[in-house]
C-alpha cells in the first residue's frame, strides 16, 4: 500500500483556492454587469437643476434686454433685476437610475415624475413650442402690467389664441381672430367671452363677431358639451388677449428661455426704465413668477432651483410669488431675503422700500 504523496494536500488547497478565486471573479463580473444595467436602465423621472440668471436691465447676446422707441422717455438704472431659470431634462432624454439617485441626495436638484412635467407622448419640439408660446404671452402681459403701473392706459381685446383640432370651431375660427362680441353683446376681456358662452346650453349656437384681416364678420358656432361636464358648453377655442400698447417696447430675450415665469421680472425692468427712481438701490435682485395684464403674480415651478441659481449669481433679494412662499421657505434661504409678492404693485412697493432702507421690513416668506 503506497503512501500519499506529500504534495497532495497542497494540490487540494490549490484547487480550492482556484475555485474560490473563480467565484470571486464571477461575483465581481456580475456586480459590474448589474451596475452597468442599472446605469443604462431609464426611470420615469425628470431632473430639475438650477439654470442661469439673466439681468433684465442689462444685455443678452450683446443687445439690451429691452429697447424703447426713440420718442419714449426712459431713465438710467443701476443694480440688476435678474429673472431665473431651471434646467429641466428634456422629454426625449431618459434619466438613468444613477442620475435620479444623485438628484435625490442633492439639495439643489429636484427629481419629479415625468408625467408631472410632460404630458404623455410629448416630444422635445412640442415642449419647446409650448414654452415659446407661453413666453410670447408673458412678454405681452408683462408689458401691459408695467405700462399700467407706470400710469399708461392699455386697452385690450379678446382674441382666439388657438383652435382645438376637430372641435366645434374648427374650420370656422382662426388663431389671432379678434373677438368683438358674443351674441351681439360686446366683450372687452377674455373672461367676458367665457361668461357669455357659458350662458347657453351645450348644443346651442353662439354668434361671435370677430375681426380678421381688418374685416368684421359674424361666425355662428354650435357648442359642444365639455368631456368632463356635459352641462358646460364649449366652442373649442382657447381665448387670449390682444393689447393695444401706447408706446413701442421690444423684449429681446429671443429663444434663450421658454415659459411664463420671467413675467414679473420683465414687468419690473420695464417699469424701472419708465420711472425716475431706481427700484434696485444698486443691489442685485432676482425673482420669478408669471404675471397677467393686471399685474397679478402667479405660481411657478422649480422655485428652490431658481433660488439656488440666483444666489450663485450674487443676488441678495429674491421675489417669491405668494403661492410659492411655503416651498421657498422650506430650507435654506441661500442668504437672500425672500420677499413675498402677489401683485406687481407689491413688488414695486417692497423694492422701493428696500432701496431707501435695506433693513426695512417688507412682507417675506417665513
Amino acid at each position: 500500500m503506497s503512501e500519499p504523496s506529500p504534495s497532495t494536500p497542497d494540490r487540494v488547497d490549490e484547487r480550492r483556492q482556484s475555485r474560490h478565486y473563480v467565484a470571486l471573479v464571477m461575483a465581481a463580473v456580475s456586480f459590474v454587469a448589474l451596475l452597468c444595467v442599472a446605469y443604462l436602465v431609464p426611470v420615469p423621472y425628470v431632473t430639475m437643476r438650477p439654470g442661469p440668471a439673466f439681468n433684465t436691465l442689462g444685455e443678452i447676446d450683446g443687445t439690451p434686454m429691452f429697447t424703447f422707441a426713440d420718442d419714449v422717455t426712459t431713465y438710467e438704472t443701476d443694480g440688476a433685476l435678474d429673472f431665473t431659470t431651471v434646467s429641466v431634462s428634456s422629454p426625449d432624454r431618459s434619466v438613468r437610475i444613477f442620475d435620479a439617485i444623485a438628484g435625490f441626495v442633492d439639495d439643489d436638484v429636484m427629481v419629479v415624475p415625468r408625467e408631472s412635467v410632460y404630458p404623455d407622448g410629448e416630444t422635445t419640439d412640442q415642449s419647446r413650442e409650448q414654452g415659446a408660446a407661453q413666453l410670447t404671452s408673458s412678454k405681452d402681459t408683462s408689458r401691459a402690467a408695467a405700462l399700467r403701473a407706470a400710469g399708461y392706459e392699455v386697452t385690450e381685446t379678446p382674441q382666439v389664441a388657438g383652435v382645438i383640432d376637430d372641435g366645434a370651431a374648427s374650420g370656422l375660427l382662426e388663431p389671432d381672430d379678434l373677438i368683438l362680441a358674443v351674441d351681439d353683446a360686446p366683450v372687452r376681456a377674455s373672461s367676458d367671452v367665457v361668461e357669455a358662452v357659458g350662458r347657453v346650453a351645450p348644443g346651442d349656437s353662439v354668434v361671435l363677431t370677430i375681426e380678421r384681416g381688418g374685416q368684421e364678420e359674424d361666425v355662428e358656432v354650435v357648442t359642444w358639451p365639455a368631456p368632463d361636464d356635459p352641462d358646460r358648453p364649449l366652442v373649442g377655442i382657447t381665448v387670449g388677449t390682444s393689447y393695444d400698447f401706447p408706446i413701442e417696447i421690444e423684449n429681446n430675450v429671443g429663444d434663450q428661455v421658454g415659459g411664463p415665469s420671467a413675467g414679473i421680472m420683465f414687468a419690473l425692468a420695464i417699469y424701472d426704465r419708465l420711472t425716475p427712481d431706481s427700484l434696485t438701490g444698486g443691489q442685485r435682485i432676482a425673482g420669478t413668477g408669471s404675471i397677467d395684464g393686471d399685474g397679478l403674480v402667479g405660481r411657478i415651478g422649480g422655485i428652490r432651483q431658481k433660488m439656488a441659481g440666483a444666489a450663485a449669481d450674487g443676488a441678495t433679494i429674491f421675489l417669491v410669488p405668494t403661492d410659492n412662499c411655503a416651498e421657498a421657505a422650506d430650507g435654506s434661504s441661500f442668504g437672500m431675503t425672500l420677499v413675498e409678492v402677489s401683485t406687481l404693485d407689491d413688488a414695486i412697493d417692497a423694492l422701493e422700500t428696500l432701496a431707501d432702507d435695506p433693513r426695512a421690513e417688507v412682507p417675506t416668506c417665513r
